[in-house]
């Protein structure tokens, strides 16, 4: 079969390699739509971030290697006899439509053996320890997986591993009813916020972006208000909003590598003056390395700096509900959708400069022909 390998940073080719076989606690699958993660795109081109250390440690000893590939839809083929100790596992078919959760428990640990796995973070990861489905076809672990409802599509089906995340990082904000939310950053996971915090309860919700396809987006799925950083003071317009306190909670959706359109860490920064005393930060970016900070003006503050579970099945099937029910919206965000195999290294290009391409959501690739 097919499947995109690479050969080193910036080197990623279609190769022809075994097709993969099921075994126990495995489940083929023949990808429908996968899109690559913005942490995939800015590591495809060498851009440190989360995980660059061990893509960079496989490059060096493995190439050419499958990686990425964890944000999909996929339809089943085959389903593997269960592997031994096997813990709960949605109930799919073979021809069943199917999603991922990225990072799974390893099994061994104590916080496995004492059914706390969600904890755990020795478990391999699709996409970076396991082949993700940059590929004709795919074997995922059956734990990982959920059954996609017949109401959503395959591209809408292909955001919610994100969407899973986005879940976790509301619920980690513990919100409280009608508190005011800031969210820096209206990319993929902002606008999901953005839309989860309605649904949990937020009263004002303030956005902040530096592109007008952004805010205009935030707008149209439920901000109150949609805040252009590059023509108005974002911090002093969320205190002037909230009459001068700052917002209750703060989602930072905006900070990564500069050399992609992100924001470095100044929106953290930012973050941190628009947040009210003994407010909440809820931390979402990945940096690609340390960054200073002052922990005396956190503490002098009593700001709490939180950063989000894993995301877990539950999460990942809450998704399900909340997509095909209507109440997150998914389609408006996907301005990019590529057709066919060859079409993924464009669609890396596309994600990892969004704001050169006017994309809101990572660019997608629908696996077949068009």
């Amino acid at each position: 079969m097919k499947a995109w390998r690479f050969h080193g940073f910036s080197d990623m080719r279609l190769d022809d390699i075994p097709e993969p076989v099921c075994g126990p606690g495995q489940v083929l699958v023949e990808p429908l739509c996968v899109q690559p993660s913005i942490t995939e795109a800015q590591l495809a081109f060498g851009i440190p971030t989360l995980a660059f250390d061990r893509v960079k440690r496989r490059l060096e000893t493995e190439a050419p290697v499958q990686l990425f590939g964890h944000e999909f839809c996929a339809r089943v083929l085959e389903i593997g006899p269960p592997a031994a100790h096997a813990t709960r596992l949605a109930k799919i078919d073979e021809g069943d439509r199917v999603a991922a959760r990225a990072k799974l428990p390893c099994g061994d640990c104590p916080l496995c053996l004492t059914e706390r796995s969600d904890l755990c973070r020795k478990g391999p990861v699709i996409g970076f320890d396991l082949p993700g489905c940059f590929a004709e076809r795919a074997v995922l672990p059956h734990i990982a997986l959920v059954k996609v409802d017949d109401r959503i599509s395959n591209s809408e089906a292909a955001c919610l591993q994100s969407l899973s995340d986005s879940v976790a990082a509301v619920e980690t904000a513990d919100l409280r009813m009608s508190e005011t939310v800031a969210i820096f950053g209206q990319g993929s996971m902002g606008l999901e916020c953005l839309q989860i915090a309605r649904q949990a309860g937020a009263g004002m919700i303030v956005t902040v972006d530096v592109r007008d396809e952004a805010c205009q987006m935030s707008r149209e799925l439920g901000a109150d208000h949609a805040l252009n950083a590059k023509t108005e003071d974002a911090v002093a317009a969320i205190r002037d909003l909230t009459g001068g306190n700052g917002a209750d909670v703060v989602f930072e959706c905006a900070g990564g590598s500069p050399k992609q359109g992100l924001a470095g860490h100044q929106t953290l920064l930012q973050a941190i003056d628009a947040v009210r005393s003994g407010g909440k930060i809820v931390g979402v970016s990945w940096f690609g390395g340390p960054l200073e900070l002052n922990v005396d003006l956190l503490r002098e503050r009593s700001l709490r700096y939180l950063f989000p579970d894993i995301s877990t099945q539950a999460h990942l099937e809450h998704t399900v509900r909340l997509v095909a029910t209507g109440r997150v919206r998914l389609k408006p965000t996907i301005t990019h959708v590529l057709h066919g195999i060859e079409s993924v290294p464009e669609a890396f290009e596309i994600t990892a400069n969004k704001g050169k391409y006017k994309a809101i959501n990572p660019a997608q690739v629908m696996m077949g022909k068009k």
